[in-house]
């Protein structure tokens, strides 16, 4: 009995990994650089994490390296842009305007971003390409 899928194992694994990356530049800016605002050191940390799930995407969960390199990372970019953003301003009304810990902003944004970069990842930006019978 298969209980997670190899891709969506692989998808989990770069995920952690990304998220790490992510993190760590987080707290690099809201720690060691004192960044004043939440939502503005996590824009900049999820580039970051963006670069390292785009890599990880194409070259180890769904394995299509064989596709062009800009096409997808022009897909990818826009996708993560748009998440980078709702997780920002997750970050940005959660710890500057509630006054609640980031930590646990940036987990509930994160939670947000598996299910959405899983499924936008699999099905658009590296989807394999369908082929129709010809009559």
């Amino acid at each position: 009995m298969k209980v997670v899928s190899p891709e969506l194992g692989r998808y989990l694994v770069n995920g952690l990994v990304s998220t790490a990356a992510h993190f760590m530049a987080l707290y690099l800016c809201m720690e060691v650089l004192a960044l004043g605002s939440a939502g503005v050191a996590n824009l900049l940390a999820s580039m970051i994490g963006i670069t390292v799930s785009f890599l990880g995407n194409r070259y180890f969960v769904f394995k299509r390296s064989d596709a062009g390199f800009w096409g997808q990372a022009a897909k990818f970019a826009g996708l993560y842009a748009a998440m980078a953003l709702l997780h920002g301003t997750l970050l940005y009304v959660w710890t500057d305007r509630l006054g609640l810990d980031y930590r646990v902003g940036f987990l509930i944004a994160v939670a947000m971003q598996v299910a959405l970069g899983y499924l936008a990842g699999k099905y658009l930006v590296f989807a394999r390409p369908t082929t129709h019978p010809v009559n």
